[in-house]
């Protein structure tokens, strides 16, 4: 930088100066004007802020002159060490030193380099001179000192000031520093086009300027660094403190980091100028969020939002129509993208001084500023570009392989093998193809990558280069061919051809193991300065250390060496045998009217070429199934060296656990006072097994055998008894706990866990603060009384109370004898005990059946929280997360007896103290988006979270209507428990509220929540977490442990300005520490047990390894991150709506990419909650598959996918996108096979085939046979090839579960997914994965999807899941069923039934999973609203219809209407983006045709023979299709005359309100007519030959899917957002439905959609009927629904039959039981009393009652009745006024 007059002459090439230039900030206030209080003992590590502003908070207007001397008061958290109040305030800490510090850490006896009250002024100053709103500035002052007490409290305060600033702004891996150089700031002298040599760099020859060594990158850096050491503490403090205020009220610009780092620059640029210096008035507040924040927000907004009608609507955009974030934010990488940067009047920016830029930043005109910097079309080109490599050594090498394995393929006609030239120059064809790979990728690239940008030149070099490597590996065949026939010898075509072979190996050796994007312009090590941005914001990968590097690279060189000779000999070699026999066969005598014999002789090449595509995709699928293999060998392995397996003697785990937890989890080197480890040790461990106790997991008997005692010892003395088991040698844990149990699953992990090595603990007073942050939106806070007793639905079989008792039995019985114990002893206190045994027996029931017997709200909310804690609720994540305020004041206490010692007898000040401590570490935030729209329960629930727990802290959206005509103002606020109630309100008052740019929520939510709230985290590291997950006490004892991964426990005591070469300064930091997540709903059904098992193979297993070698990214949630590494490179997740829908893993990516480390710790664990549902597993699976396809578009895949080197680029593709990729593969599989076997199965059916003896020669005598025998033993080996692949998806959680529960556990378990077909749910799992993610990258639509994590107890209708499940998987299964059939008839083999299991669960899973799916009165029901499903919603509209479904389906293509006509029911349709014509073009023409034309050849084959008769059959071509077009004919025909019967009668008939219905059912009737008796002519046709006409009915029905598809995506225009046309054609009134001049036009376009609709419908109602006749056998089975129950929900009391629900109207009233027994017979229930005793709550007496037997239950179904469960009892005095009987389990009480 310039010198700047006024302010002493530093370097002038260098913002920072030796020198220092900054004078001291004036105070514009006096100490008189601002009034404080002393800190509340209860709040004091935060920021009590009760002191509010005097005036009206108005950032909007002008400068006045009480701005200028500002009386306003100021918050008690800044002022309180310069307080002048002279109340007296009791401070219970005032004997303990620094506890009168808000900050002890920082305080005056420490040394501090400056007090609190000139970091106060400074923060003052700059809000003046900035403009800062003052809320902004208390929470940022806070968040400073919070993090100077944290680092200050394990190094010196004048360290932690030192390391504090040089991870923020200038230390080695500070993101403003490598910004700055990156962005060639150093070269911004005089700054302007005509000085600036790194806006001129392009001009200049390679951008270097020789003339001067000053301006060499190395001096500058050392420029940079002597500036730095030079540089004064305030100075430092100030910086960091401008970089916070401008940070803190970024809102959404903070996910542009490099953005925030360029308007840091200018405000601190700004702030050295004698401009800003000698200015005396405060500017006004909020100046800095309107001129500087908002027009970058709002261009943010504009992008994908539009004002409608005075709402903000999405815009139809897709991404490479949007300029999104991380466009935005690479403009600053650049110095030509800060020169584009222009004012209104069109100055440029950089043409002013940096001194005046910053006052400058209101007249920026942000809309003539930004560009796409890489455009994420659309297309799956993308997985070219990014996964090349991957492409290459799979088909390459597959080429060399079957190239050399297929001789007679390329053989001359006269000649039986080829030349040795030619089968060298074939084979050499795979370098070629490689070439061919890299020459599409490249041109794919061009197409992502702006070309005026510049990024784009060295594609043109490597196309150019690729072409010639394209002419020496493919040239040179086609002279070998020319002169391969010629009959002089000559060796020059040898020797030719093996060169050709061998610079074909090197250039796939090379294609395939460098990355593209080190090619002819090296973006990842590169010199040239041009690449010094993308090399720091893209490419600084964390190197690995020599043995993870080494791990790495031997575990690629294993999976691809076993790879490649298992696929050479069981793929390639055994494929050597067909291609044999196939290469050169002719089919003889075969003849079509049309073709001739040119198609029908060519069968068998058609066949070969199918099963080619079919063994490349089996050799995609092998590498996938090595590095599963593998990957869990190594996992394994590492596990054994970790020490984390459960074959270790029960003696080495439990008996050394004291010892352990003494060694490795306290930090006893510095107590005071020392005391034997079985102490310390005794009050850790009993405090675990008293919370257990507490949380019901123990009884309190187990608690006895488990706790310490202090006995008498025999000298007199107390002395204290360890348990039995820590010296029980046996290994019998049934001793100790509730056998299989919650609480013996958690001690032996913890038990295990202590075996590992693991970071020593700092003292608590020592270790940093961190803060869990949880994001909430509407997830269940605590479920309320009525949903634990009541059913959910009608159709519910059970309370969820019933079946949480069943889960949870023992944990159940231990509550209720907490429960009984507590109303024993308050009845007691009452004097209202009872001493009769039976009374009290009788009096016990209530308890047993729901929790409580009085409504006295302790004890009904004791019921509600034990189940809350059972379920996915946001009160189980608080309670849990809250066991770390506990764990922390636990160690405090242990590790510090002195404290005891001191407060002996005192145990309020004791806790105060601990509390305090607690509060100072660990802060805990929950940001509740919606929490000022919360209705009364929500408010209820969140308030109770707050009273439970004061500490808590919660962020929200505070919205302020605006003025007349302008927006709503938000705010980002902030409540805990100690905020103050407004009493008019009786709202809690926010301790912050920080003004927002707008709306924050511009993505899909999640992301833009936690960055609004992540401006109130405090301290260094944050724990993202769910709100459906867990803690507990024991893990979070080890958070010191944690914390220490991070590696920042010991800090070199030199300046890490001063020690630039300081290896604990130059190592790179570590940005995330993954951890291990235990799956709490494993238990709750197969379904769960399924969701637990990927989690626990994809969330522990597998991390293992990858964490190793260095490949594993953030994507769970018990993570860790280093708070600041993350908030200055972006925030912790990624927002750009659908792009980032997996917001988490690109913080992982983020991170990786600019040099942060990821580690995972196997120590800890965290619960979480899964989804326990078929269809909200698969809701989750669909969010994760289309998330994925928005990966693949996004620029981080392609960073990684060009960037990476080979070992770490194959474990970031096979751990992450290779997973979903070899999903779509399988699949790929499964639908090319099915194409395979119907080819072979038209040869075997047509033609003669050989027979052969034992050593496969064909036997003599068989003229004119075909010899195909080794073309189906290869079938044979497909299929075990794809069983393999199915069936190795099983190893991983097999050998986890072995490792960790033992070979018995592993097992059974194995055993129960098999007993419950869990197979079949993962065939379909896969379906839906490969579904949505081919689907988003072709149409798009990826959201946001709630998938509920309720209980799966519900039963869903059949029509609910057809209409879910028919587009993604059911046709799908269908059409492959249908090939399947024929493939059975034509080639029957055994080795088919694994087919039709695996085909079959495509069509059948979702009703398999289904609970209660064979209940036969249900069934019936099912079949009666399927009918109805079929035939409403064309009289009038219903949210539940065919029409709907029907109509939505193809909105994705059609997309909606735009222009907005007010009609009522638009308001009900979100906007459906329209697929771009690119995408239609393959997807919905060209592919469909092709589909269709493939079976077509087919069936004209098998049809080109002459009959019985030797007559030549009649043309296929036109048979197929006249039966294919004629329903459509027929459809059309019968269409055109009801729409003009309707047009003329419709009106007529208006009173008729059924008029339309019945015109739709007679069109519907006709057309299933017209379809069955096409199929009974076409049957006849063929001679009532089944496997022709199947043959002919795939090729039918290939035609017609191909007609509809084109007539959707060629004739029809966007669907109206409403139903009206549809009514409108069948009811034939066109006017009056809001359609204007489109009802002239409309009816053309409606006809269409009837053609097609009506082919649809008779489709979907022939489908559904075929999936009810497959499912009727089974409800027929006896008892089969409480089998089937028993199979996926494992609780077998949910088997019970349904029964009669009695609702009660008159709620004050109350009905007796022998109401109740009338009200039963009146529904005609049978009743068989059993027995007699006193209601507990009334006088009358109480029925035992079973329900009605099965046969009358069928009645009341037919009879209409509503059919439901309850629970027993009538509840007396509580707001439920229904009466509640229980039918089953009475007896049992």
């Amino acid at each position: 930088m310039a010198g700047r007059p006024g302010y002493g002459q530093p370097d002038s090439r260098n913002p920072f100066a030796t020198t220092s230039p900054y004078s001291q900030p004036l105070r514009q206030y006096s100490v008189d004007s601002i009034s404080s209080d002393q800190y509340s003992s209860r709040n004091a590590s935060s920021v009590p802020l009760t002191g509010q502003y005097s005036d009206q908070y108005t950032p909007y207007s002008a400068p006045s002159s009480e701005d200028a001397h500002d009386s306003r008061h100021y918050s008690a958290s800044v002022d309180s060490h310069m307080s002048t109040s002279t109340a007296p305030t009791y401070n219970p800490f005032a004997d303990i030193p620094g506890s009168r510090e808000p900050y002890p850490a920082w305080s005056a006896d420490r040394q501090i380099p400056m007090s609190t009250e000139e970091i106060e002024d400074i923060f003052l100053d700059l809000t003046h001179k900035f403009g800062f709103q003052k809320d902004s500035m208390r929470n940022m002052f806070d968040f400073l000192m919070q993090a100077l007490d944290s680092r200050a409290s394990r190094m010196s305060p004048n360290q932690a000031l030192l390391t504090l600033h040089a991870d923020y702004i200038g230390g080695q891996h500070a993101n403003y520093r490598k910004w700055y150089f990156a962005a060639q700031l150093n070269l911004d002298d005089a700054v302007g086009q005509s000085q600036n040599p790194g806006l001129q760099r392009l001009r200049s020859v390679k951008g270097n300027v020789k003339t001067a060594s000053t301006k060499s990158l190395d001096s500058a850096l050392n420029r940079w660094r002597n500036a730095m050491n030079n540089m004064s503490q305030y100075d430092r403090l100030r910086q960091v403190a401008l970089w916070l205020l401008c940070w803190g009220e970024a809102g959404n610009v903070r996910f542009t980091p490099e953005c925030l780092c360029f308007i840091f620059k200018c405000a601190d640029d700004y702030y050295r100028s004698p401009e800003c210096q000698n200015s005396v008035d405060p500017v006004r507040e909020g100046l800095y969020l309107d001129t500087v924040i908002k027009p970058l927000y709002r261009f943010m907004r504009d992008q994908g939002y539009e004002v409608v009608e005075g709402k903000f609507v999405r815009k139809e955009k897709d991404h490479d129509e949007i300029i999104g974030y991380d466009d935005i934010n690479q403009l600053f990488w650049y110095p030509e993208g800060i020169a584009k940067i222009v004012m209104q009047d069109g100055r440029r920016l950089v043409d002013s001084p940096p001194p005046q830029r910053y006052p400058q930043f209101g007249r920026i005109d942000w809309n003539k500023v930004f560009f796409k910097t890489y455009f994420e079309r659309r297309s799956t080109a993308h997985l070219l570009v990014n996964f090349n490599r991957i492409w290459i050594l799979h088909i390459a090498v597959f080429w060399f392989y079957t190239a050399f394995n297929s001789p007679k393929v390329y053989a001359p006609k006269n000649k039986q093998f080829p030349s040795a030239p030619m089968t060298w120059s074939a084979t050499a064809l795979g370098g070629a193809v490689s070439t061919l790979i890299m020459i599409a990728a490249t041109i794919a690239e061009f197409s992502y990558i702006p070309t005026t940008w510049n990024n784009a030149s060295h594609l043109t070099t490597r196309l150019i280069f690729l072409l010639v490597v394209l002419a020496l590996t493919g040239g040179p065949t086609f002279y070998i061919a020319i002169v391969d026939d010629r009959p002089a010898p000559s060796n020059i075509p040898l020797i030719i051809s093996i060169v050709q072979f061998f610079i074909s190996v090197v250039a796939t050796l090379t294609f395939g193991l460098l990355p593209s994007g080190r090619m002819f312009g090296d973006r990842v090590a590169g010199k040239a300065r041009k690449y010094m941005a993308s090399q720091t914001f893209t490419a600084s990968y964390p190197t690995l250390g020599r043995g993870p590097r080494t791990a790495s690279i031997s575990l690629w060189i294993l999976i691809f060496g076993c790879k490649f000779a298992e696929s050479y000999f069981f793929l390639t070699s055994s494929f050597s045998s067909p291609i044999a026999v196939m290469a050169r066969t002719k089919v003889q005598g075969c003849n079509d009217r049309f073709f001739g014999n040119a198609l029908c002789q060519n069968q068998v090449p058609f066949a070969l070429t199918i099963m080619y595509i079919m063994d490349l995709i089996l050799f995609f699928l092998d590498t996938y199934l090595w590095y599963i293999i593998w990957v869990v060998v190594f996992s394994i392995g590492r596990s054994f060296s970790l020490g984390l397996s459960i074959w270790t003697p029960w003696s080495e785990v439990f008996t050394r656990l004291p010892k352990r937890i003494y060694a490795k989890m306290l930090a006893t080197a510095e107590m005071e006072v020392k005391y034997k480890p079985k102490v310390l040790v005794s009050q850790v461990w009993n405090a675990i097994i008293i919370s257990m106790y507490r949380e019901h997991l123990l009884s309190i008997d187990h608690v006895q055998r488990l706790l310490y005692h202090q006995t008498d010892g025999a000298d007199g003395h107390r002395t204290l008894r360890a348990p039995p088991f820590f010296t029980n040698n046996k290994g019998n844990s049934g001793d100790f706990f509730p056998p299989g149990g919650e609480a013996e699953r958690r001690i032996s992990f913890f038990a295990s866990s202590l075996t590992t090595a693991i970071p020593e603990p700092l003292p608590v007073d020592a270790m940093p603060t961190f803060t869990v942050l949880v994001p909430h939106y509407s997830e269940k806070i605590l479920l309320s009384l009525r949903e634990i007793i009541k059913e959910e639905d009608q159709n519910t079989r059970v309370t969820l109370l019933e079946y949480l008792k069943q889960l949870h039995s023992v944990e159940w019985d231990n509550f209720v004898k907490d429960t009984k114990i507590l109303a024993e002893e308050s009845a007691h206190f009452d004097g209202t005990s009872s001493t009769n045994e039976k009374t009290s027996r009788v009096d016990d029931l209530p308890f047993y059946c729901i929790g409580f017997k009085t409504s006295a709200p302790e004890y009904t909310l004791r019921t509600r929280i034990w189940a809350s804690l059972r379920a996915q609720t946001l009160y189980r994540t608080v309670s849990g997360m809250m066991n770390y305020a506990k764990a922390i004041k636990l160690l405090y206490r242990v590790e510090n007896p002195q404290i005891v010692q001191r407060f002996a007898g005192n145990t309020d000040r004791l806790e105060r103290e601990l509390e305090r401590m607690a509060r100072r570490k660990f802060k805990f935030a929950v940001s509740m988006q919606r929490f000022a729209k919360f209705n009364k329960e929500e408010q209820e629930n969140a308030e109770f979270l707050l009273r439970a727990y004061p500490e808590l802290q919660i962020a929200y959206l505070d919205e302020e209507a605006g003025v007349k005509g302008s927006e709503p103002r938000l705010f980002s606020a902030l409540i805990d428990g100690h905020s103050e109630i407004d009493p008019q309100t009786g709202k809690r008052k926010p301790k912050f509220r920080v003004e927002l740019p707008g709306n924050p929520i511009l993505g899909d939510g999640k992301s833009d929540n936690q960055n609004h709230a992540i401006i109130f985290y405090r301290g260094e590291y944050l724990q993202l977490i769910d709100a459906n997950q867990d803690n507990y006490l024991e893990e979070c004892l080890k958070i010191r442990n944690i914390l220490g991964e991070f590696e920042e426990y010991s800090i070199s005591s030199q300046s890490p300005y001063a020690q630039w070469g300081h290896k604990e300064f130059t190592k790179h930091p570590v940005a995330i520490v993954g951890t291990r997540e235990y799956i709490f709903s494993e238990n709750i059904g197969v379904l769960g047990d399924i969701a637990a098992g990927k989690e626990q193979t994809f969330g522990t297993m597998t991390p293992r390894t990858l964490a190793w070698i260095g490949a594993k990214l953030h994507y769970g949630h018990p993570d860790f991150l280093n708070a600041t590494f993350m908030s200055t490179r972006g925030g912790v997740s990624k927002a750009q709506k659908g792009l980032h829908l997996n917001e988490d893993i690109f913080a992982g990516m983020n991170a990786m990419g600019r040099g942060g480390r990821i580690k995972h710790a196997e120590y800890y664990q965290c619960g979480k909650g899964r989804d326990l549902g078929f269809g909200t597993i698969l809701n989750f699976q669909t969010k994760l598959g289309t998330g994925m396809g928005e990966q693949m578009l996004s620029r981080e895949y392609y960073y990684l996918g060009t960037q990476l080197p080979i070992d770490r680029f194959l474990a970031f593709y096979y751990g992450h996108p290779g997973f979903h990729i070899n999903n779509i593969l399988v699949i790929y599989s499964i639908q090319v096979f099915m194409v395979t076997l119907l080819y072979i199965g038209t040869l075997n059916k047509q033609l003669a085939i050989c027979k052969v003896d034992s050593q496969s020669n064909v036997l003599a005598g068989q003229p004119g046979c075909y010899n195909l025998i080794p073309v189906f033993d290869w079938i044979k080996r497909c299929i075990m090839s794809i069983f393999l692949v199915f069936f190795i998806a099983f190893l991983p959680l097999f050998l986890q579960e072995l490792l960790e529960r033992g070979t018995g556990k592993a097992l059974i378990r194995l055993g129960k997914h098999f007993l419950s077909l869990s197979p079949i749910f993962e065939v379909f799992s896969t379906q839906i994965y490969s579904q949505s993610i081919l689907s988003n990258l072709t149409f798009g639509g990826a959201r946001y999807i709630a998938t509920g994590r309720g209980f799966a107890n519900t039963r869903i209708s059949f029509t609910i899941l057809y209409s879910r499940f028919a587009g993604p998987s059911i046709y799908m299964g269908m059409r492959n069923l249908m090939l399947l059939l024929y493939a059975t008839m034509a080639i029957w083999t055994p080795y088919l039934i694994y087919f039709w299991f695996s085909v079959l669960s495509l069509c059948i899973a979702p009703f398999v999973f289904n609970p209660h799916q064979f209940s036969f009165p249900d069934f019936i029901i099912d079949y009666r609203e399927f009918l109805r499903w079929m035939s409403r919603g064309n009289s009038k509209t219903t949210s539940s219809s065919w029409y709907g479904y029907c109509r939505l389906s193809r909105t994705m293509i059609t997309g909606y209407k735009k222009k907005k006509l007010g009609h009522p029911s638009e308001k009900l349709s979100g906007d459906v983006p329209r697929a771009s014509w690119k995408a239609v073009i393959f997807s919905e023409i060209v592919w469909p045709i092709c589909s269709a034309t493939i079976f077509i050849v087919a069936y004209m084959f098998v049809k080109s023979f002459p009959d019985r008769d030797g007559r030549q059959n009649p043309s296929p071509l036109i048979r197929i299709a006249v039966i294919a077009v004629g329903p459509v004919a027929w459809n059309a025909a019968i269409l055109l005359g009801l729409f003009f019967i309707s047009l003329f009668i419709g009106p007529m008939l208006d009173s008729w309100k059924k008029f339309p219905a019945v015109m739709a059912s007679l069109a519907h009737f006709l057309c299933l007519i017209g379809l069955l008796v096409f199929f009974e002519f076409f049957w006849f046709l063929e001679l009532w030959d089944a496997s022709h006409a199947v043959l002919g009915v795939i090729s039918i029905i290939a035609i017609q899917r191909a007609i509809q598809k084109i007539l959707i995506a060629v004739f029809l225009t966007r669907e109206y957002k409403h139903d009206e046309t549809n009514r409108a054609w069948w009811s034939g009134k066109w006017y009056g439905r809001g359609l204007g001049s489109s009802a002239f036009s409309q009816p053309a376009r409606e006809f269409i959609v009837k053609i097609v609709e009506m082919s649809s419908w008779s489709s979907d109602f022939l489908l559904g009927h075929i999936l009810m006749i497959i499912m009727t056998p089974p409800t027929l089975i006896p008892f089969i629904d409480k089998l089937h129950s028993m199979m996926i929900l494992v609780a077998s009391f949910q088997t019970n039959s349904p029964s009669i629900v009695l609702h009660q109207t008159e709620a004050s009233t109350s009905m007796d039981c022998v109401q109740v027994y009338h009200r039963l017979r009146l529904h005609g229930c049978c009743i068989s009393c059993l027995d007699r005793f006193a209601c507990p709550f009334q006088g009358s007496h109480h029925l035992y009652l079973h329900c009605m037997p099965e046969h009358l239950m069928t009645a009341c179904v037919w009879t209409g009745l509503n059919i439901l469960v309850h629970i027993a009892f009538v509840l007396h005095s509580l707001s439920v006024h229904s009466l509640y009987i229980h039918l089953h389990s009475a007896g049992s009480l």
